[in-house]
């Protein structure tokens, strides 16, 4: 029993050092994400975006050149809506370049 728990403490000691570190970007992709969601909803104060919920979800290939984008997903809300948002970012080291975003509601029209 000792050896498994031991295991177990080992297992989610690695697990949690192989967590990838946070995009140089996250902050930006939060500001941003609430910027996006209270445009798209008149300015209204209720607009929020969870700073817990950004992550990498991969890149983008640019439009003009050979560069990639970086993407970064936000969730966010306004009153009982709930939104998802991807900001594009240029893959500039120390800078964050947003080059793109969309937002989704997160519901079924049918």
């Amino acid at each position: 029993m000792r050896l498994l728990l031991s295991s177990l403490a080992l297992l989610a000691s690695v697990s949690a050092s192989l967590a990838a570190p946070a995009h140089h970007c996250a902050a930006d992709a939060v500001k941003q994400g609430e910027a996006l969601l209270k445009f798209h909803s008149g300015n209204d104060e209720r607009a929020k975006v969870d700073p817990d919920s950004v992550k990498q979800i991969g890149t983008v290939k640019a439009l003009v050149g050979n560069g990639r984008f970086d993407v970064l997903e936000v969730e966010g809300w306004i009153y009982k809506g709930d939104y998802r948002m991807r900001l594009i970012y240029a893959q500039m080291p120390g800078e964050c370049a947003l080059m793109g975003q969309e937002i989704f509601e997160r519901s079924n029209p049918y």
